[in-house]
């Protein structure tokens, strides 16, 4: 059946009235009057009948008033952005592709933010194995989180925060001992974070630039093994600045600005199109973003209070 039938049908039940019916409804008299004939011969039942000045309905169409109506909220329902979305009865796994940096620093605060709100709602998320493959494309990750690049041509993203890039080492490492410069940073022994082994990356580009290198000793595949190799010894690692503090405390690790002229990294969270309108989708990563960017919430959680 044709909608619009029912929409007709619906005013004309209100109403009691083809004038008033067309007002409601933003049509012409002689247009509600012959929907009114056609709503007629379908439901075998002449609907409304003249009383006097007036019209008024037959006991089916008394029967059909409250059902016509019903049904047509359903309908807006339905076709509502969002219609029927309530976080509560969400049941449903998300995937997030990240480094373990950012999980580590984030995946507390978003697990209590959604919990609060979706208790049935669980998150698994996935190493940077996938990077630049067709992970979003194919379903398999929802929200990709960090550095983007390598991302197919219909991705939809969303910028996030930037952050410099600070050197971590052991409280007792010798740098601390004076003023870290760009020479004193380089003579140190390094370790370098690559998932791919290697070696060399804009630190090594920014010190040839001022006729400088450094030894990278060590190359690790995460973030994790790098700061608790820095914690050992009397390498240097890189991180995040104001990303787990507490956590860097805890550890015995100390971070100082890297001397060298570094452009922030620029961190933002991309999915694929097909989930924009989603509204489980959508909800899950605006707690996703939030958690990035809410620092104290991260602070709070490692017990660390900041001046």
């Amino acid at each position: 059946m044709d909608l619009n039938l029912l929409r007709v049908l619906d005013a004309l039940l209100q109403e009691n009235s083809v004038t008033r019916a067309a007002e409601r409804l933003g049509s012409s008299p002689a247009a509600v009057s012959r929907t009114l004939a056609r709503l007629r011969r379908t439901v075998g039942d002449p609907l409304l009948v003249r009383a006097g000045q007036g019209l008024v309905p037959t006991p089916r169409a008394a029967e059909l008033k409250e059902e016509v109506a019903a049904l047509l909220r359903g309908c807006d329902d339905v076709l509502r952005p969002g219609a029927g979305f309530d976080a509560v009865h969400l049941q449903r796994t998300f995937t997030v592709q990240a480094t373990d940096l950012l999980l580590v620093g984030l995946a507390g605060s978003l697990t209590e933010r959604i919990h609060a709100e979706a208790p049935q709602v669980d998150v698994v998320f996935l190493p940077e194995a996938v990077e630049g493959g067709p992970g979003l494309r194919q379903g398999w990750v929802d929200v990709e989180l960090g550095v983007l690049g390598h991302l197919d041509p219909e991705i939809r993203t969303r910028p996030l925060t930037r952050m410099p890039l600070v050197g971590i080492a052991r409280s007792g490492h010798p740098l601390f001992d004076g003023r870290i410069d760009a020479r004193r940073f380089a003579a140190a022994d390094h370790i370098g974070i690559s998932r791919l082994g290697k070696r060399l990356g804009p630190i090594d580009s920014a010190l040839a630039e001022l006729g400088l290198r450094r030894r990278t000793a060590v190359v690790v595949p995460s973030h994790t093994s790098a700061m608790m190799l820095a914690r050992d010894t009397d390498l240097v690692a890189l991180s995040l600045a104001d990303w787990l503090p507490g956590t860097i405390e805890a550890m015995g690790l100390r971070t100082f600005p890297v001397p060298l002229d570094l452009e922030p990294l620029d961190l933002g969270m991309a999915w694929h199109p097909r989930n924009s309108a989603d509204p489980g989708h959508r909800w899950f990563r605006d707690h996703l973003a939030a958690s990035v960017l809410t620092p104290q919430d991260r602070t709070a959680r490692a017990g660390y209070d900041r001046p």
